[in-house]
């Protein structure tokens, strides 16, 4: 699959394999009447839509193409965006306010299982916290600068990790930092949040996916999303060397004509982006008519 991604970015996208996974009009047909998917969609408005009735009627559009767009299922999606994510806010009972929540920015990578790793001085109030209480929090934004977005919150039990586990999660933590030398400095270790409740949002502008929560198994069951590792490079060259192609295949599956549209991140079923109109920036999921299986597939 990453063969096929990545050439569609080196050749014209009229006839790139990335291009013959996108859903296509060319009767020009309104987009309310393709039926190519049975997942509910995520609407995420970064801004409000144009004032009057052409702006209405385009915010409509963008709704109505949004409600049919394919996507992963919730706890797929949540577990995918944890699996790829490496920052968030820890939450921990104070210790030293005693009674009062405290938060720290935190860096971490996710275990095989989907629970994140942490790796703490043993200077950190917050290591100091959960030495004497484990509860925590994680909370997880796809996009910190969009508070339309998806957020999860991920609640749980902080434990040290065993002497046997140190080796892999060292190197799954590294992996992710490969800068943090730190981690083999005495005073630090690594703990591991083990899930008890995983809980989503997905903000005052994505009304259609709503919220949620799973518990540790349905969480812990769920598979990250093969094709998601490859969002960074392959949305990297789209974004920088074929900007005009990406917004072409936006107006082409929508029939929005954007200002301008770049490529936030991809996965098995389609693609998400960000694009404007008439100065309204606003974020569009993108589907493929059919998934992504694996990095060697070829267009048909």
């Amino acid at each position: 699959m990453v063969r096929m991604l990545m050439r569609s970015v080196v050749t014209p996208w009229q006839t790139s394999p990335l291009f013959s996974l996108l859903p296509l009009n060319p009767r020009n047909t309104p987009l309310s009447i393709l039926r190519s998917t049975p997942h509910s969609a995520r609407l995420s408005m970064a801004a409000s839509h144009s004032k009057g009735d052409d702006g209405d009627n385009m915010f409509q559009l963008i709704q109505s193409h949004q409600e049919k767009a394919s996507r992963l299922p919730p706890v797929q999606e949540i577990r995918t965006l944890v699996d790829r994510s490496v920052r968030g806010v820890l939450s921990t009972f104070s210790q030293k306010y005693e009674g009062y929540p405290s938060g720290s920015m935190v860096d971490f990578a996710c275990d095989a299982d989907g629970s994140p790793i942490l790796a703490l001085s043993s200077l950190a109030l917050h290591t100091k916290d959960l030495t004497q209480n484990p509860k925590c929090s994680l909370l997880i934004a796809r996009d910190p600068e969009d508070r339309t977005d998806l957020l999860v919150t991920l609640h749980g039990d902080a434990i040290p990790v065993s002497e046997k586990d140190h080796a892999a999660i060292r190197t799954a933590y590294l992996a992710r930092h490969p800068d943090a030398f730190w981690v083999d400095f005495g005073d630090f270790q690594f703990m591991r949040i083990e899930p008890k409740v995983v809980r989503y949002v997905s903000g005052v502008a994505t009304a259609l996916l709503g919220s949620g929560e799973f518990n540790n198994e349905e969480y812990k069951a769920a598979k990250v999303d093969p094709i998601a590792q490859f969002s960074k490079p392959v949305a990297s060259h789209m974004n920088k060397d074929h900007a005009e192609d990406t917004k072409a295949i936006v107006q082409h599956s929508t029939s929005i004509p954007v200002d301008f549209a770049f490529i936030l991140d991809l996965d098995s079923v389609g693609f998400n982006v960000k694009a404007s109109y008439q100065g309204s920036n606003f974020k569009l999921r993108i589907p493929f008519p059919r998934r992504a299986v694996d990095r060697k597939q070829e267009s048909c």
